[in-house]
């Protein structure tokens, strides 16, 4: 039972009631929400607070990824959502989370803030996940594991199959952050939402939709799981135009397919560029809109980018990551000049 697995005073919280959540059309004359009805804006649309339950643009999703609305959870970036699971199963100091790094750094510093511990377990040299050593370390007091596939900074899927062993053999929560899956070739694990009841699958507008600055994050998950989202979210949490931007978003598929696409060809480019150079070592394979490099000497490298104004990631630091960059697939012309400057002697 998901009830089990959530802190006491989160199963006994009253929500907050907001005047949208008790009144939500779209027409009339609404004098209940302290709002400035004379506006800001010419077209006086922002006035009004927004849909707190997001259901135009959940209706969208849920049509788009085949779906139910119950299973849909909208945040300010997936980083909210992060935030809100740890904050509804996790109790401060005494349980934990599990993640596999080199990974994606807020699963640690959204534990980090709500006083939760983290347990790493790193992932093999190949960069999949130890199963046997993530279910032996696995206490009475881990609520969540934490996968990000394609995984960040690495790029690369992680097996179905020790992902499905975890879902099998662990009791809390399994958090699938698919950041990256439209640039991949692989099915989304929503499709097996109905099958795993502890199952919470995380995608984003910030990657293959294009709108990062929005700041738009979608959790899927069964619908106990969602209504904890729910009840202790801020109540506005999504703002009207971001709602009205991803909503016009969702209606172009065909434009987005598109960018997915030239992403793609254009990864292949920077891969193909790049495997010239004397300086790289190894480029790993990847399902996402980047690429993990090994250079020789990844700092001299990165300095000498940083004057030419090109900004990539260090990611050198991060176990199993020395001497890699982690190289954002960018516009024809972004990568040209990348190449360019690489190959004029660094």
């Amino acid at each position: 039972m998901i009830e089990d697995l959530v802190r006491k005073n989160i199963l006994t919280l009253k929500p907050y009631s907001s005047a949208r959540d008790e009144h939500s059309n779209d027409s009339g004359i609404f004098l209940d929400a302290n709002e400035n009805s004379f506006g800001s804006t010419v077209d006086g649309q922002f006035y009004r607070y927004p849909d707190p339950r997001q259901w135009k643009l959940k209706e969208k999703i849920a049509e788009l990824q085949h779906t139910e609305l119950h299973n849909i959870f909208l945040g300010n970036g997936s980083d909210e959502a992060i935030d809100l699971l740890i904050r509804v199963f996790c109790e401060p100091r005494l349980d934990n989370i599990l993640i596999m790094p080199p990974t994606y750094g807020m699963y640690s510093v959204c534990a980090a803030v709500n006083d939760v511990q983290v347990q790493k377990i790193q992932l093999t040299k190949h960069f999949q996940i130890n199963t046997t050593r993530v279910l032996e370390s696995l206490t009475s007091g881990t609520k969540i594991i934490f996968i990000c596939s394609p995984n960040n900074p690495t790029g690369n899927l992680f097996s179905d199959k020790d992902i499905e062993l975890l879902l099998q053999n662990f009791s809390g929560i399994v958090v699938i952050d698919e950041a990256y899956i439209d640039f991949s070739n692989s099915l989304s694990w929503i499709t097996k939402l109905e099958k795993y009841p502890n199952l919470v699958v995380l995608q984003t507008f910030s990657k293959a939709w294009g709108l990062a600055n929005l700041r738009l994050g979608i959790g899927f998950a069964p619908e106990d799981i969602i209504t904890f989202l729910n009840r202790i979210k801020y109540p506005y949490n999504v703002n009207g135009y971001t709602q009205q931007i991803a909503l016009q978003a969702l209606k172009n598929i065909a434009y987005h397919d598109k960018m997915v696409e030239e992403i793609k060809k254009q990864k292949e480019v920077l891969t193909a560029g790049l495997s010239d150079l004397p300086t790289v070592k190894h480029i790993y394979p990847s399902s996402a809109n980047f690429i993990l490099v090994r250079f020789e000497n990844a700092s001299f490298v990165y300095e000498k980018l940083i004057q030419q104004n090109i900004i990539v990631r260090d990611r050198s630091s991060q176990p199993l990551c020395e001497n890699c960059l982690r190289i954002t697939i960018g516009t024809p012309e972004q990568n040209n000049r990348l190449l360019a400057v690489l190959q004029e002697g660094i």
